[in-house]
């Protein structure tokens, strides 16, 4: 086999193309990774999931000392350094980066740098910014490219007034006032981060609810917090033009009928994500999308025999750890092995304060799928830990088939639900029922007794919930 021809070629190194890259290395494939951008891990890891979560950190800490007076903290002239927290976000970054680079240099995974484009069903043309392009064969190739913000028709991105999620972690001082464009995950965490340093934050939400996709009962409580932490919100609001002007956008919306207007010195465009996939050359391998711009596969694999598809640019959740676990199904699959991901048990967490987790159907879906149901709930309010921490807004919740008592959906309102949702995730993947998780011992006291609580609530049983 010649330097350039590979077992397999992945075109896309995030959490999907770098994952599915290294299992294939360890099932014995030789392996090639095409990149268009300067580091490896995507979206995710360079300007996404990590870098909004360091922000979200070093911001939550600013606004545990600037509001802890009950707590005895009495902390003169507090001030922010926005510079010092880009710059921390920045060696998270690199860290994770040089993680990264380690593990796909020590697989013995070949890289290239450039933006890659399909020659045929077993060729990539390897473009790069500068220099001459390179051809790479693969016996398989992945389509893992994954996803770019979407924008309206009359507001696009400027990068400096009307920015996206890119432009948002990286701001050099706080916006006096930010309007946020939908109030999804990326959206309400990166108005969480600038709300916390001081930006008068504003959202407009086309759904009644924000956090689109959640339970009811939390997206409502969860709004309720997040108005407690000064944010503002317009549900139920069509965002219908924008003008910018030398130090302001205006947006223009609709709301019951009536035209509204907001300024603000800054504006988040965040109304979700779309399948990255132009510039592919998809058209030359005779491969089409649908009308979401999703490359169609059947487990995991296109029209096309040996190319297969993952993460974003296929159905399912645009998450990274759903992207994570295809990277790895396709390796398995490539080398003969069976391979499976149910999308039914991809956990989907906000990571906000308090957060917003999770897991299955909500009570919406099972009654639209007309499952007989129970729900189970219990409080943060009743649980010692969320007392001791003052962290009691919040639930968690546990949705029940009636008739065997499985566990079909889960929903943590909490301080730290990201980490709490694994382990109903645990009891789901073998079918566990709302009994198996309160006969499972939780320590005391912990706010992950608040699902065991919620769990007993099923049947009545909840010990200390009326």
């Amino acid at each position: 086999m010649s330097k350039n021809s590979f077992d397999v070629v992945i075109v896309g190194s995030g959490p999907g193309g770098y994952v599915c890259a290294i299992r294939c290395a360890q099932l014995g494939l030789s392996t090639a990774i095409v990149e268009k951008d300067p580091h490896l891990g995507g979206t995710c890891l360079n300007v996404g999931c990590i870098p909004s979560k360091a922000l979200l950190h070093s911001t939550e800490l600013y606004h545990q000392a600037a509001h802890g007076e009950a707590h005895g903290l009495v902390i003169d002239k507090l001030a922010i350094n926005v510079a010092k927290l880009m710059e921390r976000k920045g060696k998270v970054v690199d860290q994770l980066r040089k993680g990264v680079e380690t593990l796909v240099k020590k697989r013995e995974i070949t890289v290239h740098k450039g933006t890659g484009s399909f020659v045929s069903k077993n060729e990539i043309n390897v473009h790069p910014d500068d220099g001459t392009p390179t051809r790479v064969m693969g016996k398989n190739i992945v389509i893992a490219t994954g996803s770019v913000p979407v924008s309206l028709p009359f507001m696009q991105p400027d990068g400096k007034q009307i920015v996206t999620s890119t432009e948002a972690i990286a701001f050099e001082s706080v916006p006096k006032s930010l309007l946020v464009i939908g109030a999804g995950a990326i959206g309400l965490e990166l108005g969480s981060v600038w709300s916390r340093l001081g930006s008068e934050v504003t959202f407009l939400e086309f759904l009644p609810t924000i956090a689109a996709g959640s339970d009811t009962d939390i997206s409502k409580l969860a709004e309720r917090a997040f108005k407690k932490q000064g944010m503002k919100f317009h549900t139920g609001t069509k965002v219908t033009g924008c003008k910018q002007l030398k130090t302001k956008v205006v947006v223009t919306a609709e709301k019951k009928g009536k035209e509204i207007k907001f300024e603000a010195e800054k504006v988040l465009l965040s109304v979700g994500r779309k399948p990255h996939t132009q510039g592919l050359g998809l058209e030359k391998i005779g491969l089409s999308t649908d009308e979401k711009g999703r490359i169609p596969v059947d487990s995991f694999r296109t029209g096309i025999n040996n190319i297969w598809a993952i993460g974003d640019v296929i159905e399912g959740p645009m998450l990274a750890h759903k992207a994570e676990e295809d990277g790895v199904a396709v390796a398995e699959a490539i080398a003969g092995r069976k391979a499976h991901v149910d999308y039914s048990r991809v956990p989907n967490v906000i990571y906000t304060e308090p957060e917003v987790a999770s897991v299955g159907l909500t009570e919406q879906q099972a009654s639209d799928r007309g499952i007989d149901f129970k729900t189970g709930k219990f409080p943060l309010l009743a649980n010692g830990r969320a007392i001791a921490q003052d962290a009691t807004d919040g639930v968690a919740k546990i949705i029940t088939d009636a008739k065997t008592d499985r566990i079909i959906g889960a929903a943590i309102m909490a301080s730290g639900a990201s980490e709490i949702i694994a382990s109903i995730v645990a009891h789901m993947e073998y079918g566990g029922s709302a009994e198996d998780l309160a006969g499972t011992v939780h320590a005391h006291p912990t706010i992950s007794e608040s699902l065991k609580e919620a769990a007993l609530a099923v049947q009545g049983r909840a010990i200390h919930s009326l």
